[in-house]
């Protein structure tokens, strides 16, 4: 009995030391501080940090960025072009101001240029054959910019050679209705059709012509649609003012679809699979050339036949007449015939994209891309470099918290300078078909600074709406430039504005529907959150189009500096407003995005439908409830995300729940990809948001479709009406699936 009370007890203190050496240490451990990971880990975005930023973009080095960067042209793959290559790495590579790491991605790509040894020629020629007008072939110089001898002559890339000669007509926009509408009263066989830039894409108004037996095309600007009607360099125009002078000329690319020509879907390396040429798509089938407005009024003013529309008049002080075809009995062109050669020829060519990163603290395999075009038709002041000015000035400042170690990104920044964009997006459609699966899987968002400052009234933004709230966040930071008491998104509510639903009177954001710049491929093909800034003209002072110099050899850093944007401060509102939004993409705990914006979106596109369509799709036994039920179920599901979030105290939450909420928000514009959603479209994947020709505020798919049918009347066409409802009515309530608590 001792023997067993001795080791009871000695058990019994065996155990009570044991229990006291437990809690001892667990409250130790307990007591202990966090890993410093775990501090990180739930870090937000730092407001100060962002101040800081804000202070420190400079408009005087944005100024001399745009100084050097348009000390020559360049044209893609020319030697200005390999100068800025060398440009961009020289800065993203400095070890006091540059990034993490930056090099270059280089495509073999197939582009059109014109032969400098046999210039393209537009002329006037008698019956004999005789010369009797010449049209300009390079723009008047007005200073030292224009006789460089690398401003290439104004063609249009990938027309095709050839040398067609015809009786002129006029054709208003090259629109098809436009040719339709000519073809009406004027034998269009053989002959030559003079356009204006404006209402078709530019290989559209040859394309268009085509099929009427028109064997060749001129266009030109007109000035009622680029100069406000104004005409004279004497006094008027550039470089008097902003105004495009007579000589003047838009350059461009004239083909259709985006990335490179011969690899579509492919990134364009040297060992890849190339499509024969005949198989090239999108691209014009005779012979076009731009021309200054100077020549097009001493040929549409000699124009004979009937008076066109009042709608095809322009700013000239004549008549717009369609042509006889050919010119009037009484001008001196008369019986003459217009005739192009055209020397153009096409070259595979190596174009480099430079990249560089700054690499992410705690999700560096999430990333935020932030990109601009480098390569310009001329000197590019504006168009690219005034955002390639930003870019710069924007990773000096970054690169710099990176270097002296007081900032790093929670996830990391990819900067792209794009290659060829202008000759139909190259450089970022290469790079998104090189990097398809790792982009998909990885992306948050895309923000694109193209043309950083058309002029300095306003902000323009566009974008998916579910970056609407971080876009407004980030204006209201930014001082509008001129006007220190008020914010970038207070003056730019005065300029355009709608009613929300939800917040009542906002600035009105545009959608990204189109390719005019290089977010296309990450949206219409990759499906990401994208968006694209700048600064904009009053609308209501001017009816240009664009500003006035694009693609000419007048955009230069004298353009810019005079007439554009004088002291830099719109383009430095531009990098504060973008960068903003950029470090809350990058450093935020939950990602800035709002899918009841979406929503509202959505519900706004599905009542515009439902009072344009709904009666007639009845009539046609095609019933719209699945597309209403869709578009409800992505309403309830956003709104439920949103609760979550808000109720949610994230900062003390599993890191993990954090990562699921981010990865719902990050892919959600993914859900509405479908490859099969527009066969007739190349790589255009996003029902939401892919171009459209019907002009209705509402899905682009179902707009166009029913447009189609409502033409033609084939039940086969109200087949393809029904199939877009399902793809939309499937892809909407597959993305609200999405947005609801993991199963």
């Amino acid at each position: 009995m001792i023997k067993q009370a001795v080791i009871g007890v000695l058990c019994s203190l065996a155990i009570l030391t044991f229990g006291i050496l437990i809690g001892h240490y667990g409250i130790t451990e307990i007591n202990s501080p966090a890993p410093s990971w775990v501090s990180d880990v739930m870090k937000d975005v730092d407001e100060s940090l962002i101040e800081k930023f804000l202070s420190e973009v400079d408009n005087i080095k944005i100024q001399e960025n745009l100084r050097e960067l348009t000390k020559v042209p360049h044209m893609a793959t020319t030697a200005g072009d390999e100068q800025t290559v060398q440009f961009m790495l020289k800065r993203w590579q400095d070890p006091e101001t540059g990034l993490d790491q930056a090099w270059r991605e280089e495509y073999m790509v197939y582009l059109s240029f014109p032969d400098p040894k046999n210039p393209n020629k537009v002329t006037v020629v008698s019956p004999s054959d005789t010369v009797l007008h010449t049209a300009r072939e390079k723009e008047k110089p007005y200073t030292a910019d224009q006789e460089d001898p690398a401003v290439v002559q104004p063609y249009a890339a990938y027309s095709p050679a050839g040398h067609p000669k015809g009786k002129l007509v006029y054709a208003n926009q090259g629109k098809p209705s436009d040719y339709q509408h000519l073809n009406q009263t004027v034998d269009l066989r053989g002959t030559i059709a003079i356009t204006r830039y404006g209402g078709a894409g530019r290989a559209d108004k040859a394309i268009n012509a085509a099929p009427y037996g028109v064997i060749g095309v001129l266009v030109y600007t007109d000035p009622l649609d680029i100069n406000d009607g104004f005409m004279s360099d004497v006094d008027e125009t550039y470089p008097h003012s902003w105004y495009m002078p007579p000589s003047g000329v838009e350059r461009g690319s004239f083909k259709n679809l985006y990335g490179d020509p011969l690899t579509p879907y492919l990134a364009a390396k040297e060992e890849t699979y190339r499509i024969p040429v005949k198989n090239i798509t999108g691209i014009p089938p005779i012979p076009i050339q731009p021309i200054g407005f100077e020549d097009a009024y001493i040929l549409i003013c000699e124009l004979g036949g009937m008076k066109a529309p009042a709608e095809w008049q322009g700013a000239f002080n004549c008549t717009y007449n369609f042509g006889g075809p050919g010119f009037k009995n009484t001008s001196a062109f008369k019986n003459s015939d217009v005739k192009l050669d055209i020397y153009n020829y096409e070259e595979v060519k190596n174009s480099s994209n430079v990249m560089g990163v700054i690499r992410g603290s705690v999700e560096p395999d999430r990333y935020v891309i932030y990109g601009n075009h480098r390569d310009s038709w001329v000197h590019g002041a504006i168009d690219p470099s005034s955002g390639t000015s930003v870019m710069l000035e924007m990773t000096r400042v970054l690169g710099q918290m990176v270097k002296q170690g007081k900032w790093r990104p929670r996830r990391s920044i990819i900067f792209g300078s794009w290659g060829a964009e202008e000759f139909g997006l190259i450089g970022s459609a290469e790079y998104t078909e090189q990097y398809f699966t790792k982009l998909s899987e990885r992306t948050v968002a895309y923000i694109n600074v193209d043309i950083a400052v058309f002029a300095n009234a306003t902000l323009r933004a566009s974008g998916m709406p579910s970056v609407q709230n971080v876009v407004f966040t980030a204006a209201k930071q930014v001082k509008a430039p001129g006007l220190d008491s008020t914010s970038v998104y207070d003056n730019w509510i005065q300029y355009t504005n709608r009613t929300s639903p939800a917040y009542g009177l906002i600035p009105r954001m545009g959608y990204l529907s189109g390719a005019g710049s290089d977010y296309a491929a990450f949206v219409h093909y990759l499906g990401i959150t994208s968006m694209d800034f700048s600064y904009t003209y009053d609308r209501t002072k001017t009816n240009a189009r664009i500003y006035p110099a694009y693609h000419t050899a007048y955009d230069t850093f004298d353009y810019a500096s005079k007439f554009i944007d004088p002291g830099f401060f719109s383009h430095q509102a531009i990098a504060r407003t973008a960068g903003n939004v950029l470090i809350r993409l990058a450093d935020s705990l939950v990602l800035p995005l709002n899918c009841s914006d979406y929503a509202e979106t959505l519900e706004s596109y599905f009542f515009m439908a439902v009072n344009l369509y709904e009666d007639q799709l009845k009539a046609k036994n095609i019933s719209m409830e699945p597309l209403k039920h869709a578009v409800a179920s992505f309403r309830s599901a956003a709104t439920h995300l949103d609760q979550v979030i808000r109720s949610s105290d994230l900062r003390n939450e599993t890191p993990l729940k954090v990562r699921r909420i981010n990865d719902q928000l990050m892919l959600l514009d993914r859900a509405f990809l479908n490859p099969l959603a527009f066969p007739d479209k190349y790589a255009y994947r996003h029902v939401i948001w892919a171009s459209s020709n019907a002009g209705e505020p509402t899905f682009p798919g179902l707009a166009d479709a029913y447009a189609n049918a409502e033409s033609s009347g084939q039940s086969s066409d109200w087949d393809k009406v029904h199939y877009h409802l399902s793809v939309l009515s499937q892809a909407i309530g597959g993305a609200a699936d999405t947005l609801v608590d993991v199963i």
